[in-house]
């Protein structure tokens, strides 16, 4: 059986930061891609306010394997207290994109 294909979706403050983390999870081999997606309104409650704030999406595609690992370094190279690190099951997709996030996303 190959290995399942994992979403991370991981907001970010700003432009540095988010093509920071984007390129070590890559350069690292724990995502094959990571989409930044600029432009993003979050609205919150945070320590009892509600927040609102502008902010950036980066999307990762990686093997479920790799998810703890990406995890924490996400959360190693992230500068919230507590930064939104999320998994979404792959479902399906192009099989020769799937072999490709399968072969750079590897340990």
């Amino acid at each position: 059986m190959t290995e399942p294909l994992r979403i991370v979706l991981i907001t970010a403050p700003d432009d540095e930061v988010s093509s920071r983390i984007a390129r070590i999870l890559v350069e690292e081999r724990l995502a094959a891609c990571v989409n930044i997606v600029p432009g993003i309104r979050s609205v919150y409650r945070w320590q009892g306010a509600v927040e609102e704030d502008s902010e950036f999406l980066l999307i990762a595609k990686t093997r479920s394997d790799r998810f703890e690992a990406l995890a924490r370094r996400a959360q190693e190279l992230h500068p919230y207290e507590l930064p939104e690190i999320l998994m979404l099951p792959v479902e399906g997709g192009s099989d020769d994109y799937m072999d490709w996030v399968r072969s750079e996303a590897t340990l």
